[in-house]
Parts: C-alpha cells; structure tokens; sequence
C-alpha cells in the first residue's frame, strides 16, 4: 500500500501528538490528530531546556531552519547555585538555550493544517482487528485508519486501555512553576537571574529559574519572562487538598492553573519567602501564571499493541529534572517514522524493533530521573535518611548534572552518588 493511502490516528495534540502529525504528513501519510482538551490548552508547562533531540525532532516537523536559531529562545552562557541567602555557592559556563512550552507549540501548530486538528475530542477506547485500527471517542464518533499513536500524555487513556494496572509513582514531592514578567521584576532580580541558568539548594528545597521568550514570543530586554520550578516536599493527603478547587472537587489527575485555589498560591508565596533565595521569592510573589505539578515517574513494559503505538509521556514518563519530556517525545517519533520507512509495506512487521529501542533508552532515561530526584524523595523519609542525603549533595554536582545533555546510548548507572542527590 502506497504511503499516501495510508491513514494514521493520532490520539493527543499537545507536542508529541503536533510532532507526529507533521512527521507523518511528511512521510506522505492521511493524518488527523485528535485532542481531548475544546479549548487552549494550559498547564502543559511553562519553560523548556533544549537539549539534543529537541532540535532535530522540530526540523523533521518540517519547522523552518529560521525558526530553529536565534528566535528559538534564549542562550544562558552560565549557571550559578544560590544559598538561601542568594548567595553564589558555585558558578561555571555551561552555554545553553531556553524556551517556552508556547513557543514550541505554536512552531508545531503553524505547519500542521488546521483542518486536521480536532479539538475537544476525548478518546475512550481503541478497537481493532487485522487490517484496521479505530478510536471511540465519547461523543459517539469514530475515526479509522492504520496506524494510532497514542500522545496523550501522562493521563493517557490508550495506556490505560492496554496496561490498565499500570500507574505512575508519586515519590513525595511536587513541581511549583510560575512565569514573572521581567518589567516586574526588581532591578537586583534583574541583572543577577537574567544572564544565567539558576538553582536555588537550601536545605530540604531546590528550585530552578531562567528566563523564557515573553508575550509575543519576544526574547527582546524587558519584555522577556522568568521561570520557576520549585522542587518542595509534599505528603500524600496535602496534595489532595492542593487538587482540590473552591467548590470542592478534587482534581485526581492534576488541577488546571485556572481552578487553582487563591489560599495555596498565597501560602506557597509565604512558603517561598521562609525557605528559598529572595530571588525566588520575588519571582513566585509576582508571577502572573502559577500552577504546579505533582512530581511522578513511569515506565511502561511494551508500548506496542498491535497498529497502537505509544510515544512521549504517554509511554514513558520522566523526572523533569532531566528535561527530557520533549526531547524524548521527539526521539519516540523519529524512531517510529523511521522503523515505518524500514517496514515499507510490512511496516507493522518493524514495531517491534522500535518497541525495543524506545524502551531501552526511555528505561535510563526515567532511572536517570530517579537519581537527580533522590534528594527531594529523601524529604518525607527519616530524620537519618535525610540527614544522609543532605550529608552527600554537593550544590555545585546538582548544578551541573540537573537538565543536563546526556549520552542516554551509552549512559550506565554509576553516577556518583553526590551527583544523584
């Protein structure tokens, strides 16, 4: 069967899902990708590390090479860690660039037509039989093809339909993120966190800032964003009181920044002023985008069933300290197109040899993540399992190891244990 008489369903429009649909309409198949969100989507994150993969993932979306420069985001020559004072413990050059989740998605919308972007369409089941593939959405309609590729991210429910026993490991602590306006921002904030790549280590804490392209997208002085991503502890029970709206409903699989109740960004504000560099402080008080993230990690045994593929978190989820959710994604469907051009007209028979791939390296990936988080998983343990841990973290190792390029072919497990924690 020639390629463009081939029809893939794509099952999740966030960057995975948008990755995928342009790599494929590339390859000349009919693609139409399906999201359960009907209106923008939020809480999809706020600044991203790019890191190899992500790159090379945006080209083969067909993303013009211009857009890939400069205007990508904005080069940080430096990182520093800070004291609780805001004090420089270390500092070394680490050249690298930051972006923002928007950023990405609007580059991926912009070379997808729109025709072939459904929103508000939320799917329930996946049927299928030898020649075709077919997703049940809940408003009654179907849509039929060869291929489905489940992009659905983290909550994803062609996951739960294959590996319904499978659920993500919440290890004790959660991600606080917020944008802050640059022109609100003090002059010291300013000049001291625009420049670099920062982490704030006290004791029990760590967050992480840098600036992100602003409204528009600007990466212009002044008009620019910073971001924050406070690693704090909390208990099982506290977080559901955190998912919980101001009418009371629980939000089990994380809350939307707009839902947010006003009481927990003002405690999480007092919180970041008692515990975090001022720096910090200041950016989390002022922000005008706060949500947060309940920290998990998960890893699937297959994510091949028969014409459903998973790629992206859907597949495989990742400590953020790695920064590997996008580029990883990116890594998920090239490997796919290319295991697809390789089967030619058998190319279900070439599954299997992307299914091997992808979980050898997704594997290290999420082990990875583990090692970088083993500090903050520490928090709710003993007072001597996190006396040990404090014992052994070195502000300067978490500096350099946290969102960090790594060889994932040729990484092994004997990481420094300083380094871990």
């Amino acid at each position: 069967m020639a390629a463009n008489n081939r029809r893939v369903i794509i099952i999740g429009g966030s960057l995975a899902g948008l990755l995928a649909g342009n790599m494929f309409q590339r390859l000349g198949w009919q693609v139409d990708v399906y999201e359960r969100t009907p209106g923008v989507l939020e809480g999809r994150g706020a600044g991203i590390t790019v890191l190899p993969g992500l790159v090379e993932g945006f080209r083969a979306a067909g993303v013009a090479e211009s857009e890939l420069g400069e205007t990508l985001g904005i080069d940080l020559p430096r990182r520093a860690a800070l004291d609780r004072a805001g004090n420089v413990l270390a500092q070394r050059e680490f050249s690298q660039v930051m972006t923002s989740w928007s950023k990405l998605y609007e580059l991926l919308k912009a070379v997808f037509p729109s025709q072939h972007y459904h929103r508000g369409k939320s799917a329930e089941r996946i049927e299928q039989d030898a020649h075709r593939v077919t997703a049940v959405f809940a408003d009654g309609s179907r849509a039929s093809g060869d291929l489905l590729i489940g992009a659905d991210g983290l909550r994803s429910t062609v996951r739960a339909q294959f590996l319904p026993d499978l659920k993500p490991h919440y290890p004790g602590y959660i991600a606080w993120r917020c944008l802050a306006e640059e022109q609100d921002l003090s002059q010291r904030t300013r000049e001291e966190m625009f420049d670099r790549y920062t982490l704030c280590t006290p004791p029990g804490e760590q967050a992480i800032g840098y600036p992100v392209p602003g409204a528009e997208q600007s990466v212009a002085r002044g008009r620019r964003q910073y971001n924050v991503v406070w690693y704090h502890p909390v208990r099982e029970d506290d977080l559901r009181d955190m998912q919980t709206d101001d009418a009371g409903r629980y939000h089990a699989g994380g809350i939307a920044p707009s839902l947010l109740r006003a009481q927990i960004k003002r405690e999480m504000a007092t919180r970041a002023e008692r515990l975090l560099a001022p720096q910090f402080a200041e950016a989390i008080q002022l922000a005008k985008l706060q949500f947060f993230q309940p920290i998990v990690d998960l890893e699937s045994p297959r994510v091949v069933f028969g014409r459903a593929v998973l790629v992206g978190d859907a597949a495989f989820v990742a400590r953020p300290h790695t920064a590997m959710g996008v580029p990883k994604g990116a890594k998920d469907v090239i490997a796919l197109v290319q295991a697809v051009q390789r089967g030619g007209d058998d190319f279900l028979g070439a599954l299997p040899a992307y299914e091997a791939e992808r979980l050898r390296i997704a594997s290290k990936i999420v082990a990875r993540g583990r090692m970088l988080g083993a500090y903050m998983e520490a928090q709710l343990k003993s007072d001597a399992e996190r006396a040990a841990a404090e014992a052994k973290r070195n502000p300067a190792e978490v500096m350099m190891e946290t969102a960090a390029p790594v060889d994932y072919e040729n990484w092994e497990m004997e990481t420094p244990a300083a380094a871990r924690l």
